[in-house]
């Protein structure tokens, strides 16, 4: 046999490499198609290959710095139509993305990561999902540590919302299962009343020397606001900001002195939003107006801005305050839920309930007051909070799959009403007789009390014995009677039928295998009928019989015995040991037995990709083998093959064993 050719990698590689290049400028993948199916050797090799001359030609664009983002989309694309081909890695895809998003900067990211937001569905099939999730999560993370929260907004925004939409809902990994807050949230703000500059006349920011002419600051331009009437000073400042620190982490509420302090500054608080309403429509649509941008989008802060000179503004917000009422409710819901990792210590006392079951109906009543549609948003506000209780639930409950088994049969089911027994309605006379209506049907069913007794009873027995029924026919038997074969019963096509039947049920010798074969059932019949006349009793009529088929007689016997003797030849399985042994001896001449087998080409081919040994492939092919077979891979049946194959001396060592 020639030596099997090896496979060599760099040939291949530069194969491959030449032909990506080819397939990126026609912009089609045949090139790696042909020279995949013609480069020798198993498709692990080769596509493994293939993804290394991908990944070389991705590099080569990113040293030369002159691709283009569609180049690099380019060549995804081809990776992708690589995959569905079958001829390289599900995960090469993905490496080639996060090898990209490595290397290029902010602005070309947020186009690759376009091409990602758009082909979700791609990831999310059976090709691609399985092997691809757990890069795509890396990839994704890699980027949420490159980019800003508070600079990069809304690219951040749209990863989260890819993972949304790649996992499905039940996916753990995209939970917050035990609760956690973000404790590095910390909102700054002006924590030293010495450098405060509330309370102040604007006067004083006048320098010396300058003088004020009359009416100077009484003089307004038309159009501007009003001047704000909330009283605001550095104690409101202060713990107005302080609060944010409680919404950070809920945990303190459930602390005594912590509670007293939030308890106090929140009634400050909500009493001010309540005191100073926001009446002037006018007003607050002026405030929307001048918060939109160019393109007519919300500005939209990632932190709150906490400078002393925005606080009237912001007290004078709409949208502010929606924000702060909603801070609560989300607080609360989380002090009065059941939340399943939270300590057993957090435990509200009855005047905490009540302050904030209290609180609750003066947030909403609140948040109905500040304009615009100050009713709807506070009827959204609780709809959206009692569904997040389902959540809450949900999570509790450990996250189960929220697919759900069909039931087998959806029909629904009639509602079964129990039969009548006789004894509820017949026979409850004195004798309990049962009358069916006619005189014959009440005589019958009146013969016995109990009718399962009546169909075991003895009387009922009308199968015969052995003996009675095969009585005649091994007198017949006997040459002495000298009966001619025509005129024998087991010749009569109904007797043979009965007989049949009759020796199914009471004799042990019809299921037993035997190797004579017989030309008719009478001639079956005739050697059944020799044996039981030597096993039934010896007061029958009929003597030891004598024919003229001694000698098949004793070749059936002979054949039986064997059969009786060594059951182990036609029923014992092959033993792993025995498979090792026989798997030695064939050596590289496995495939010749391969053919007595029944082993197909792609089965042969299989085994020499998974091993290189030859004598691991002779063990691979007789396991492949009883895996098919099953109970039918006896000794007897490899022997038969292996005598088929020239391999005699390996059967004998096969039955000595």
């Amino acid at each position: 046999m020639s030596p099997p050719i090896l496979f060599n990698f760099n040939d291949a590689k530069d194969t491959f490499t030449a032909a990506t290049r080819s397939a990126l400028d026609n912009k089609t993948s045949k090139p790696l198609i042909n020279a995949f199916n013609q480069i020798t050797g198993n498709e692990t090799e080769k596509k493994t290959t293939l993804d290394q001359a991908l990944r070389q030609v991705l590099e080569e664009q990113i040293v030369e710095k002159k691709a283009l983002v569609d180049d690099f989309l380019s060549l995804i694309y081809l990776s992708i139509d690589g995959v569905t081909e079958g001829i390289c890695s599900a995960t090469t895809p993905f490496l080639l993305l996060g090898d990209i998003l490595d290397c290029l900067p902010l602005d070309q990211c947020d186009k690759i990561f376009s091409f990602v937001e758009e082909n979700v569905s791609t990831w999310k099939s059976n090709s691609f999902y399985t092997a691809g999730k757990n890069y795509l999560l890396r990839m994704c993370n890699d980027l949420l540590r490159r980019l800003s929260k508070s600079q990069n907004t809304v690219f951040c925004g749209r990863i989260q919302l890819f993972l949304a939409r790649l996992f499905p809902l039940s996916e753990k990994s995209g939970l917050n299962l035990q609760s956690q807050f973000n404790l590095d949230n910390i909102t700054v703000f002006n924590k030293n009343e010495q450098e405060s500059t509330l309370g102040q006349r604007p006067t004083e920011e006048k320098e010396d020397g300058m003088e004020v002419e009359e009416g100077e600051m009484g003089d307004e331009e038309p159009g501007a606001p009003a001047p704000c009437s909330i009283p605001i000073d550095y104690n409101l400042y202060r713990k107005f900001w302080t609060l944010q620190d409680y919404f950070r982490n809920p945990v303190q509420c459930y602390e005594k002195f912590s509670w007293i302090t939030f308890l106090k500054y929140s009634d400050e608080t909500l009493a001010v939003f309540k005191s100073f309403k926001l009446d002037d429509m006018q007003a607050s649509k002026r405030k929307l107006e001048e918060l939109r941008t160019a393109g007519g989008d919300h500005v939209y802060f990632a932190k709150f801005l906490t400078s002393e000179k925005l606080m009237d503004l912001q007290l004078s917000d709409s949208n502010f305050r929606r924000h702060i009422l909603l801070q609560y409710l989300v607080l609360f819901q989380y002090l009065k839920g059941q939340v399943k990792f939270k300590s057993s210590s957090c435990i509200l006392n009855d005047d905490q309930c009540l302050w904030m079951e209290e609180t609750t109906k003066l947030v909403y009543q609140l948040l109905k007051e500040i304009p615009p549609d100050g009713d709807k948003f506070a009827t959204m506000v609780e709809h959206v909070l009692n569904t997040e209780e389902n959540w809450n639930s949900w999570k509790n409950e450990g996250c189960p799959s929220f697919v759900k088994d069909r039931p087998v049969d959806d029909k629904p089911k009639r509602p079964t009403r129990k039969r009548q027994s006789p004894e509820d309605f017949l026979g409850k006379g004195p004798d309990r007789k049962v009358f069916m209506g006619n005189d014959e049907l009440t005589r019958l069913w009146n013969l016995n009390h109990d009718n399962m007794a009546a169909c075991q009873s003895e009387s009922r027995e009308f199968m015969p014995s052995l003996e009675d029924f095969f009585e005649e026919a091994i007198e017949q038997a006997d040459p002495a009677n000298m009966v001619e074969n025509e005129y024998k019963v087991v010749h009569n096509s109904n007797y043979g039928w009965r007989a049949l039947r009759l020796l199914s049920r009471r004799s042990p010798h019809f299921f037993q295998p035997t190797n004579h074969q017989f030309k008719s059932l009478a001639d079956y019949l005739e050697s059944m009928v020799i044996k039981l006349a030597k096993e039934l009793p010896k007061d029958l009529p009929s003597e030891e019989i004598k024919t003229g088929e001694e000698d098949d007689e004793d070749n059936s016997d002979t054949l039986l015995k064997e059969s009786n003797d060594s059951p182990s030849m036609q029923t014992k399985l092959v033993s792993n040991q025995q498979m090792d042994e026989i798997a030695a001896k064939l050596g590289a001449q496995w495939k010749t037995l391969a053919g007595q087998l029944e082993i197909k080409a792609a089965e042969i081919r299989e085994i020499e990709t998974d091993s290189e040994d030859v004598d691991m492939q002779a063990k691979l092919l007789l396991v492949a083998w009883q895996d098919r077979e099953g109970t039918q891979a006896t000794v007897e049946s490899l022997v038969t093959a292996l005598n088929a194959a020239g391999f005699p001396k390996i059967a004998d060592i096969l039955n000595e064993t």
